[in-house]
């Protein structure tokens, strides 16, 4: 398997190839990121380009596409997802698509070292201005205990989930929720930035390549979780 993977979700944006045999052997074949603020679709495809030519194979030679569905910015989605549905169509190769913030826990979980007689969550946050952010919970098995959501913080926000286990918050709006959620005592927060990768996307990717989690191309939507909001212009003073 060759498998190909697209995050553009956020302000960075990533690829990677993965290659190898099942779910379990898949392995980190490159990965290449950019941390700007705003990634173009010709930026995009310089990428995929390079990485898979880097890795020694061809487009050609993908068996499939993976993309990070959302949530994040409208904008980044769009690129991301518009860019892996033509590779498919011009390449005739599935697609697969994988929760964004799935695949930040994904990160987080494989290299947690927390133990403890209690229980403890992940909750990946992606912000989404003020004091809104979208999140999800997951245990330390990757299963999703609460489904992705848009939450405005509060101080009771998740107080149910704090009271029975402790929570490991991350992501680029944990910081933001820190002075508002970090009075109790089950409330964790990850002092490295965790930013969406390609590299877990594909991880994720692989298995649900084996298990035939294939998307249809044609319908295809990135998950926004929120409608696009725009501001209409302030009109010129004459």
């Amino acid at each position: 398997m060759l498998l190909l993977s697209i995050d553009t979700s956020t302000a960075s944006c990533s690829v990677a190839v993965h290659g190898g045999n099942g779910p379990d052997a898949a392995t980190l074949l490159g990965c290449y990121e950019l941390f700007t603020e705003r990634t173009s679709a010709a930026m995009l495809t310089t990428l995929i380009g390079d990485v898979v030519r880097h890795t020694g194979h061809e487009l050609a030679q993908l068996d499939a596409i993976a993309i990070s569905k959302g949530p994040g910015s409208y904008t980044g989605l769009r690129i991301g997802v518009s860019t892996a549905k033509g590779l498919c169509f011009a390449l005739d190769k599935p697609l697969l698509a994988i929760n964004t913030l799935q695949a930040m826990t994904e990160q987080v979980r494989q290299y947690a070292t927390l133990s403890s007689e209690q229980p403890v969550l992940f909750c990946p946050m992606i912000d989404a201005r003020r004091m809104e952010v979208y999140c999800a919970f997951y245990d330390i098995t990757g299963r999703e205990i609460r489904p992705t959501a848009a939450e405005i913080i509060t101080p009771d926000s998740f107080a149910d989930l704090l009271a029975s286990s402790r929570v490991l918050f991350f992501g680029d709006g944990a910081a933001k929720c820190q002075p508002t959620l970090g009075h109790h005592a089950n409330a964790l927060f990850l002092d490295q930035l965790i930013i969406p990768s390609a590299r877990t996307v594909g991880q994720l990717a692989t298995k649900a390549f084996a298990s035939g989690q294939f998307e249809d191309p044609a319908t295809f939507e990135p998950f926004y979780l929120k409608e696009f909001m725009t501001t209409q212009p302030r009109r010129a003073i004459a």
